[in-house]
């Protein structure tokens, strides 16, 4: 977490502690590997630059107008209301790449070091005691062979690793599984968002339009929903979130994104722009019980590598932020008293607990598993527990879950996409 590493080095400077606050960053640069058309609680930036202002945040535009739309194949049909906990008032469209350049020159201004280039191959161990991080090789072809400028990876060892790799991150997962991090926890969840940018002509997109839809293309038995954000210079961020337990094995994220531009409104919204980008991301919608085990003796989980992610509000990137600065208050106290082990850095699951991480999670902790039950159930879930605090059906404090590929159901399906036309200009397909 750039936010926490920001927060480390403040705090370490403060205390006249001599320790370096280093990241290793495996894409060519910052914000090259962050992928998100978001809108940005500011919450913790706020906390992390109270010196700021929002216009001195690399936002796009404040939230001006806000939709949420149900659509059927040919008509889009307006919610009477927003819920409260979906209201963006206050929020901020922003491109999360900018921001994490932006939060990487403060880090470097701050003294943080940013190793570019460098992907975490293996957690180095002292006994059960993380104490480090092994980087890959670098100058390999795909046939693994030694090209002529080959570097060897090289051990780096850490007083704390702090693992904030996005979902499925490879010594994430070697950490989970070796230290059962996720005994009696919810299995993980796991949703895909994919995304198009939409250069359009001057004139056309008003920065700071939100709208959010449900039903087409995803239908009722598909847990998800489109989204739709308007940025400075004329682009509209054109996206979808599907989640991954859906039962259909013939289901693809990017096909139904092409699907959902067939729609009329959506199809008026693109007329005469050009598709200039393309992504996807996943995410993890497991929520509050599907948090691992935050510490070991030398190590810590924060951000989409905890789970930290708010299904309901779509929004993750404020959490991220927050436990990274929580992990380093952790590391700040551990560092002044010399002591790594699990017991001192599980002072930082005590100091997520006792913070708005908790607050805001536990409302929605069984928001996902509702959708279990399809569409309709899933917003019966979630309307009775925005009444009772959030619990499963009104009763249930914790409702539990199946992991997504046991979901599937065997053999070929009908084809859903077997009408979807591939243009060139505003459909695409994938190659």
């Amino acid at each position: 977490s750039l936010a926490g590493a920001v927060h480390l080095q403040r705090l370490l400077r403060e205390s006249g502690q001599d320790a370096s606050v280093g990241v290793l960053e495996k894409a060519g640069e910052v914000g090259a590997h962050s992928l998100s058309g978001a809108i940005v609680d500011p919450r913790a930036l706020r906390e992390l630059f109270p010196d700021k202002n929002d216009q001195d945040f690399p936002f796009e535009a404040e939230v001006s107008e806000e939709h949420l739309y149900y659509l059927t194949e040919t008509r889009k049909i307006p919610f009477p209301f927003i819920p409260p906990s979906m209201n963006h008032h206050g929020c901020y469209v922003a491109s999360l790449g900018k921001l994490t350049r932006w939060l990487g020159e403060a880090c470097e201004k701050d003294g943080v070091d940013i190793f570019c280039g460098f992907a975490g191959t293996e957690l180095l161990y002292d006994g059960d005691q993380v104490i480090g991080v092994r980087t890959g090789d670098r100058g390999i072809d795909k046939k693994g062979v030694q090209k002529q400028h080959f570097e060897p990876g090289a051990d780096i060892h850490a007083k704390v690793v702090v693992l904030g790799e996005g979902t499925r991150g490879s010594l994430t997962k070697m950490l989970l599984h070796r230290h059962n991090l996720m005994d009696e926890r919810n299995p993980q969840v796991w949703a895909v968002g994919v995304k198009e940018l939409w250069q359009m002509p001057a004139g056309i997109v008003q920065p700071g339009y939100v709208a959010h839809t449900m039903g087409f293309p995803l239908g009722h038995d598909i847990f998800g929903g489109a989204f739709l954000y308007g940025m400075k210079n004329d682009i509209w961020n054109l996206g979808l979130v599907l989640g991954l337990d859906y039962k259909n094995p013939g289901v693809d994220s990017h096909h139904e994104l092409q699907n959902l531009k067939t729609h009329p409104w959506i199809r008026s919204l693109i007329e005469g722009g050009k598709m200039v980008a393309y992504g996807a991301k996943s995410l993890p919608e497991g929520g509050w019980y599907s948090i691992p085990k935050l510490s070991i003796s030398g190590a810590m989980l924060i951000g989409d590598s905890a789970g930290f992610m708010n299904g309901q509000r779509l929004k993750g990137i404020h959490l991220a932020m927050k436990s990274g600065m929580l992990a380093a208050e952790t590391i700040s106290k551990a560092l002044a008293e010399n002591n790594f082990t699990e017991s001192k850095l599980g002072d930082y699951e005590d100091r997520m607990k006792s913070s708005w991480i908790r607050d805001e999670l536990w409302k929605v902790r069984n928001f996902h598993q509702g959708f279990d039950h399809g569409l309709f159930g899933g917003l019966t879930n979630a309307g009775i527990g925005l009444l009772t605090g959030g619990r499963g059906w009104g009763f249930k404090n914790r409702l539990t879950s199946e992991p997504g590929h046991l979901q599937l159901e065997k053999g070929l399906k009908k084809d859903r996409y077997k009408d979807l036309e591939f243009d060139g200009t505003y459909l695409f397909d994938k190659v």
